[in-house]
């Protein structure tokens, strides 16, 4: 990776002179650990919420930190990477482990994120009897992931998106994997469940985003692995998703795929709002193919004899056919020529 250019000198005291305040620095150090509302900073800081908004519009300023819409809610986080940011997480990292007013703001973010992670729980439990019946009827989740990251395989990845986030499974899975990570859903309830497994694991390099898998928030063109896992069963158009997501990917990115085969288990349409029954390997080769992919493995995990599971898991591996050369390195630093795919 490329070393990250460092700020002029105007840009650095800008930078400096945002950072260097006290209830600013303690946002700083408050979003480097996760995504928060206005509403949970002012609970934690115990400060108005004019004068937290006005502090995070000066850091905003300078781009340190990242805002994106949820609804009505806005979640704030320091962003991912930057000169600016780099310098931020050096001071945090100088600051000491035993200042009275840093120790008492990760206290209240530790039961604020206590409480939201009892509050996720109690919608998975709600819901754990009809995703433990759907699991029943394919290859063990452990067999599945094995299987998956041994398709994917041990490079390690700049950006990781995964679609249909759900609990945030994938991030976890891969969190060694990237160094940037974003789960998408369109679901606030499981958006929820997936944040409150992130703060538990630690895991603070991945976001997470609501968003309409045919219209994603996002820049296209910024990940090397896009996973979308157990979903395009719920849609009524699969192929336009796959198309948005092959959007989101890098030149010479890869899109994982991970889904039922064709099977013939119709009351999955009525009980659990399955719209389409599997996929098979044609189909998705066509999609895939339209979308400007390749295919390059195709994994089917059946289940053994067992009358109870009936359904085969399909994982997909394809990569974006445009390939990424270096046209010059050079100290004038022309920019990188990509072929194939426009």
């Amino acid at each position: 990776m490329a070393r990250e250019q460092g700020l002029g000198l105007d840009a650095l005291v800008d930078v400096l002179k945002a950072a260097g305040e006290p209830t600013r620095m303690r946002l700083l150090a408050l979003l480097a650990a996760g995504d928060l509302t206005v509403t949970d900073l002012t609970e934690i800081l115990g400060q108005s919420q004019p004068r937290i908004s006005r502090h995070l519009k000066l850091l905003a300023e300078v781009a340190l930190i990242d805002r994106y819409q949820e609804g009505a809610w806005a979640y704030f986080r320091l962003k991912g990477e930057g000169a600016g940011v780099a310098l931020v997480r050096d001071l945090l990292a100088a600051s000491s482990v035993s200042d009275a007013v840093l120790t008492r703001d990760a206290e209240r973010l530790a039961a604020l994120k206590q409480a939201r992670s009892e509050k996720a729980q109690a919608y998975f439990s709600r819901n754990a009897a009809e995703w433990d019946e759907l699991r029943r009827l394919h290859v063990s989740e452990a067999d599945v992931e094995a299987a998956l990251k041994k398709v994917v395989g041990t490079e390690p990845v700049d950006g990781l998106l995964d679609l249909g986030t759900g609990t945030g499974r994938i991030l976890q899975l891969f969190e060694g994997l990237y160094r940037r990570g974003v789960g998408v859903d369109a679901s606030r309830d499981m958006l929820a469940v997936a944040r409150a497994n992130l703060d538990r694991a630690g895991i603070t390099k991945a976001s997470i985003r609501h968003g309409d898998i045919f219209n994603l928030p996002l820049d296209g063109r910024q990940f090397d692995l896009v996973t979308i896992h157990q979903v395009l069963h719920f849609l009524q158009q699969p192929e336009a998703a796959i198309a948005e997501a092959a959007r989101m990917l890098s030149p010479g990115g890869r899109l994982a795929i991970i889904d039922l085969a064709p099977h013939a288990l119709e009351y999955l349409r009525d009980d659990h709002a399955h719209m389409r029954l599997g996929f098979s390997r044609q189909t998705m080769a066509e999609w895939l193919e339209k979308a400007g992919l390749s295919v390059e493995e195709v994994v089917d995990l059946a289940p053994e004899k067992d009358r109870d599971r009936q359904l085969t898991v399909t994982i997909w591996l394809a990569r974006d056919q445009r390939q990424t050369t270096v046209a010059d390195l050079s100290e004038g630093g022309k920019a990188l020529a990509y072929a194939g795919r426009p």
